[in-house]
């Protein structure tokens, strides 16, 4: 097939595949985790790999076959006659059947069906794809059970339920591959930090020879119609050198990235997060205080339906709720003008709004008899429906919290990274209000709580060090999603260091550093 009938094809490919996406709205295709892959990016990956692959004659797979966009892209990087097999797996039968009129008679074989179903009927050496991105959500409890016992089958691997339907993919294609076979994948980067990409993570760096992980930058989405952050993992199926080191980049096209660097694998292995490669190559362990040394990091409270249990002043009144089922609570941090929450004699935050959260553990009983307001209340919550919900459902009363004291320290749970800016705010809290889980809460301990007890004034240093940890100091922690979407959980954000706020309480952290040396 000769290069000019090959981008005619790709012509009509490309406005079929228009079509095809119209037929299904944004939320069906997300549910199929359906998005195509631009075709500028389909000829990058495809002559990637063909530098990879030398002169070694073709056996195609691509699992997530669509319309055939990485069959069209080798068809234009690779001269006649050098693809000896090529074979594409379509779920959707509607793509398949576009796919086969497309391609049908140009070497590529079309199986309409379920990869994650198919018996292996022969080995390939090359899979290029960009697998489907459907959440665990959208996988049925019998799917994920068939699919964990298949991967543990084949590869003795545990893999998490909470996993996306492309780490399923990834894990089962090996199977499909040849000793020495390459694959190159298109998928969302989030494995690389998740705790559920853990078993991928191990699959990686101790079952096959990764080769390169491409990371493109979080603002750059690859997908239009998909706000997730993309990567391309390398990788060749041979048990990896003693000594081998894998390339990692970021940013720009692979050919050509902004940044990139040899991660030794012994390093790779014992890092919880892939994200801090290339910018951070460093030993994982300095043994240096993180933050989780000093504080105890808790989410905040999550209510479960925050227009019915956070309240003003004027929906107390005027549903007579007793002062004392209600606590100061934060709004969220788009309306904190300052960094710096200061507190109204009452210990209410000085702020605008000024919101209490619902907290009561009183019986219904109780509460119709002695507050019928109050009780009224609780009843157009019940319309709602949201005594049923998840949070409330599993609360008794369903109308209580769980508990989250104020905390002195606070730190913003998301935010995006704009020209540079810190995506991430930390907060001094002087009130006694809680917070809801747009926020994470930090409460001294140990050496840190030791030092404030004999010294208070000291919380101001410590704030200042708190602000002072800068963007970089996230660079191996969070996680970063398309769009520059920036996000930060407990237990990422106490792996951040902490040397500057440790040394702000002064001759005290001589105290500290012997209290974790002899914890």
């Amino acid at each position: 097939m000769g290069i000019v009938a090959v981008k005619s094809i790709e012509e009509r490919r490309l406005q079929e595949q228009a079509r095809l996406d119209g037929l299904k709205s944004a939320q069906e295709r997300n549910k199929w985790g359906q998005y195509a892959t631009p075709p500028g990016l389909a000829l990058s990956l495809a002559r990637y790999a063909r530098t990879l692959m030398g002169k070694t004659p073709v056996q195609f797979l691509d699992p997530a076959l669509g319309t055939g966009s990485f069959f069209s892209a080798l068809s234009q990087v690779y001269p006649q006659n050098s693809i000896a097999t090529a074979t594409g797996i379509e779920l959707d039968p509607l793509f398949s059947e576009a796919a086969e009129t497309l391609w049908g008679g140009e070497k590529l074989q079309v199986v309409q069906g379920d990869f994650t179903k198919q018996d292996v009927s022969q080995r390939f050496n090359l899979v290029l794809t960009n697998p489907p991105y459907v959440r665990h959500h959208h996988l049925s409890g019998v799917d994920k059970d068939r699919l964990k016992a298949q991967i543990f089958r084949s590869l003795q691997l545990d893999i998490s339920g909470l996993s996306g339907l492309y780490c399923y993919f990834m894990l089962l294609s090996h199977d499909w591959m040849e000793e020495r076979g390459l694959a190159v994948w298109l998928v969302p980067s989030e494995f690389m930090d998740v705790n559920y990409g853990g078993i991928v993570r191990h699959y990686l760096s101790a079952r096959v020879t990764l080769l390169h992980i491409h990371r493109f930058c979080p603002t750059d989405v690859q997908f239009t119609d998909a706000l997730v952050s993309s990567a391309v993992v390398v990788f060749r199926k041979s048990a990896p050198p003693a000594d081998h080191a894998v390339r990692f980049s970021l940013a720009g096209p692979i050919e050509r990235p902004y940044a990139e660097a040899l991660v030794p694998l012994d390093t790779l292995r014992q890092s919880r997060k892939w994200t801090r490669f290339p910018t951070n190559t460093a030993s994982v362990d300095t043994g240096e205080f993180k933050l989780g040394d000093l504080f105890t990091i808790k989410r905040g409270l999550a209510t479960g339906n925050n227009k019915f249990f956070l309240l003003t002043e004027t929906c107390i009144d005027e549903w007579q709720i007793p002062r004392h089922f209600v606590k100061p609570i934060l709004p969220g941090p788009r309306y904190l003008s300052s960094d710096v929450i200061e507190a109204l004699p009452s210990g209410a935050p000085l702020v605008s709004p000024s919101l209490f959260l619902l907290d009561c553990n009183e019986p219904e009983e109780r509460i119709e008899a002695n507050w019928p307001r109050f009780f009224a209340y609780l009843q157009t919550g019940k319309e709602q429906k949201i005594d049923q919900a998840y949070l409330a459902g599993h609360r008794s009363p369903w109308y209580s919290q769980e508990q989250r004291p104020p905390a002195p320290f606070l730190c913003t749970y998301m935010g995006r990274s704009r020209n540079g800016a810190h995506p991430f705010r930390f907060l001094w809290n002087h009130s006694q209000a809680t917070a809801h889980n747009v926020y994470l809460m930090l409460y001294p301990k140990g050496p840190l709580r030791n030092a404030l007890a004999l010294r208070p004034e000291l919380e101001a240093r410590v704030f200042e060090a708190l602000q002072s940890i800068t963007a970089a100091h996230f660079a191996t922690e969070g996680r970063v999603y398309g769009g520059g979407l920036h996000k930060v959980e407990p237990r990422e954000l106490a792996q951040v260091p902490a040397r500057n706020v440790l040394e702000s309480i002064g001759p005290l952290a001589g105290i500290a550093r012997q209290e974790k040396l002899f914890a």
